[in-house]
């Protein structure tokens, strides 16, 4: 419960309840004693919990610091650097998550809810720690795609980057999910380099405070990288431009205000919203009360239900089954209800749902359900009725209905523990009645049947952002329907906002510019710290193709140098050796691969793309390895992969082929004594025409002392 209040407040002890602190401008900030605020009480008891005002707060230097302290302390590390920040967070919050866990029960939230909350929270923490270390560069610049050659001779290319937005972000976020709608809007945003401004709902808001309070106290972040604005920033937006970025979650008509602020209208803040979501759950006509799918799906929906006491944005709030099976559901559902669920408060041995987050939404949800049955619903399962007593509280309700098309069925959003069963006669019926949301975050398809799922996903996905699809063989290893992944995009279209969040690296993205640049080879590797094909290089090796011999003038072979010494552009190029039928012919035999192309000369000739007998592509590969690779033991550690390898040319018996090996991306580990090098690998023929193009994936030491020549 929420309310304007007079200044003092008292908890049922008497003690003074103080105002929700923000973290601002790099340290804690309250209000005058005296100032206006908003009373929250506890969902299942309704004490006094806190108080929330952000009278008196300068939002203007709010926003000044993140663009000035945030934004230099958040430049001046690079991605992996950052990346390692957020698992030393996690791990970290980890270590005090029970102390959210007990903050948090105060919401109405059960250990369940909070494990969905916090751990889910501090899981996207870890995700993209790893992510960024592992998929992006240790750098500020991420290459998108392969270069544009725009010229007949390669002197000018074209490439797109992406580098951090030149503002800030601001996150405004649902009361729902305190401490997860937090942390998955900040992981990727901190990734990117970008300082960000929280905003959380008032009900649920201390949660918040709570979590940013460890944060800071953990001493990880630098100064200005997240800043906590507890109480209303109706102003915030005022402040932001075109350079920023406001990640919302919450209802449409709220996300439609903010969207015609002008500042957003017409001054180009960057936007995107998570917002209502009438969620599906679509049965399969093969998932009859017999099957393994019939179960997993009532168990879906009842999970569904519970958790979180119904207030998730992606919860199911329709149940389309064929209509043979209407009353099997409800009945199974309820079933299920009345075994599984039990309402109370969360800090009760044997709750399993707590209360709403608040006497206001729990009447918003009741004069939701009360719209339903007016608009052709009938209540199937439990009852609307007030009860009687403390807290916050409301027991499942299932509605059926006559009309699978009633306007009130497809409209209208009951955040809380609600549902509807409403049938179908045919799956192209089931595609139009999950459609008839305007747009949702997820729907489950659940069928064993391949030739369902196909016609079902393939008809729903462009109304949704995400279709969890269950059967038997997934049924105890799905992560659920209402559970949003961080290697996954979460977001839907239509009422649901039309906004995109998580989904990996393609979350970082959201927060950074993508640039076309234009340039000679020598200036893209000047700005992307990746080495260009045409770009400059320093050659050790066969002084007929460019290479001064090592040994000579202090000429080193790159593979003995550390990344202490190794640089973009250090290359090897080797003399060329001629392919022989014979080695050929025992590369087959000795292999297996008797692909006539190798084997048989007439079959080879009649090949419109052969000479006749040709190289094994794999055999030129090999061969280009050992004109490379340097004799004894040297800065390299092994050899893990390579990538885009194409063959372009084949090679007749008596051709040719020499290497070029050039150093192409360097990416020191921060963690270790060791980083990888991408060495780019192009062969060539006697006539210097191209035969094959790939990258060389290595480990190589840091240190000098780690690059020891010699036998």
């Amino acid at each position: 419960m929420t309310a304007e209040q007079t200044p003092v407040q008292t908890d049922a002890e008497g003690q003074s309840i103080g105002f929700v602190p923000s973290y601002v401008l790099g340290e804690w900030w309250t209000p005058a004693a005296d100032a206006k605020g908003t009373d929250v009480l506890d969902a299942s008891t309704d004490e006094l919990v806190a108080r929330v005002s952000s009278e008196g707060l300068d939002t203007a230097a709010v926003v000044n610091y993140a663009r000035t302290v945030g934004r230099d302390n958040l430049g001046a590390l690079t991605i992996h650097q950052r990346a390692l920040h957020l698992k030393e967070l996690a791990k970290y919050l980890t270590e005090r998550k029970a102390e959210l866990y007990a903050v948090s029960n105060k919401t109405g939230a059960t250990k369940v809810d909070n494990f969905i909350d916090i751990d889910g929270g501090i899981g996207v923490l870890f995700t993209f720690a790893s992510k960024g270390r592992r998929e992006l560069p240790n750098s500020n610049v991420i290459i998108d795609g392969q270069p544009e050659v725009l010229s007949k001779d390669g002197s000018f290319v074209g490439e797109h980057i992406y580098t951090r937005i030149p503002g800030i972000t601001v996150e405004i976020n649902a009361f729902n999910f305190p401490v997860w709608g937090m942390l998955e809007k900040f992981a990727p945003a901190y990734i990117a380099g970008v300082p960000t401004i929280v905003k959380p709902a008032t009900p649920t808001g201390y949660v918040t405070e709570a979590a940013v309070r460890m944060i800071v106290e953990s001493g990880i972040l630098p100064d200005g990288a997240l800043q906590l604005i507890s109480g209303s920033a109706r102003d915030l937006l005022d402040y932001l431009d075109y350079r920023d970025l406001v990640a919302f979650t919450g209802s449409k008509s709220t996300a439609d205000r903010l969207k015609a602020h002008e500042n957003v209208a017409k001054n180009g803040v960057r936007f995107t919203a998570e917002a209502d979501s009438l969620n599906a759950a679509i049965l399969g006509p093969d998932a009859t009360a017999d099957t393994p799918e019939f179960s997993a799906f009532v168990r879906t929906v009842v999970q569904e239900i519970q958790a979180k006491a119904g207030q998730k944005c992606t919860a199911i709030r329709r149940v389309i089954v064929p209509a043979p099976l209407v009353d099997d559901v409800v009945k199974a559902v309820g079933e299920r209800i009345a075994e599984k669920v039990k309402v109370g408060d969360p800090r009760t041995e044997g709750t399993t749902m707590g209360a709403l987050a608040s006497i206001d939404q729990l009447h918003d949800v009741r004069a939701a359900v009360d719209a339903l049955v007016a608009g052709g619903g009938e209540i199937a399962v439990g009852s609307n009725d007030a009860t009687d007593g403390e807290g916050a509280f409301m027991e499942p309700v299932v509605l059926r209905w006559d009309d699978n098309r009633a306007e009130a069925l497809h409209s209208t959003e009951a955040f809380g523990p609600v549902t509807s069963v409403l049938g179908y006669d045919s799956l192209g019926e089931a595609v139009e009645l999950a459609a008839l949301g305007a747009g949702s975050l997820v729907a489950t398809v659940c069928t064993n049947d391949h030739e369902v799922a196909n016609e079902l996903v393939l008809g729903i996905s462009g109304h949704h952002g995400r279709v969890h699809m269950l059967n038997r063989e997934d049924e105890r290893t799905t992560t659920g329907h209402g559970s949003p992944m961080p290697h996954l995009v979460h977001g839907g279209p239509g009422r649901a906002g039309g906004g995109e969040e998580l989904g990996g690296i393609r979350a970082v993205k959201h927060y950074m510019q993508r640039t076309a640049i234009q340039g000679s080879p020598n200036l893209l590797t000047a700005v992307t710290g990746v080495w260009h094909l045409g770009a400059d290089q320093d050659r050790v090796g066969s002084e007929k193709y460019g290479g001064t011999p090592e040994g000579v003038n202090g000429a080193v072979h790159p593979f003995r140098k550390s990344l202490e010494t190794l640089k973009l552009g250090d290359a090897f190029v080797s003399d060329l050796r001629k392919a022989t039928l014979q080695e050929i012919t025992d590369f087959a035999n000795t292999t297996g691969d008797i692909f006539y192309a190798h084997t048989d000369p007439e079959a080879a000739e009649a090949n419109p793309f052969f000479p006749g007998i040709v190289a094994h592509g794999y055999l030129l590969v090999s061969w280009a390895a050992g004109l490379f690779v340097a004799p004894g033991r040297s800065a390299v550690y092994l050899n893990y992969g390579m990538d885009s390898l194409r063959f372009v040319r084949p090679i007749g018996v008596d051709d040719s082929i020499r290497v070029e090996l050039t150093a192409k991306k360097i990416t020191p580990r921060e963690s270790e004594d060791y980083g990888e090098v991408v060495w780019d690998a192009l062969l060539l023929n006697q006539d210097d025409e191209v035969i094959a193009n790939y990258d060389v994936l290595t480990l190589a030491g840091k240190r000098e002392e780690q690059a020891l020549g010699g036998e």
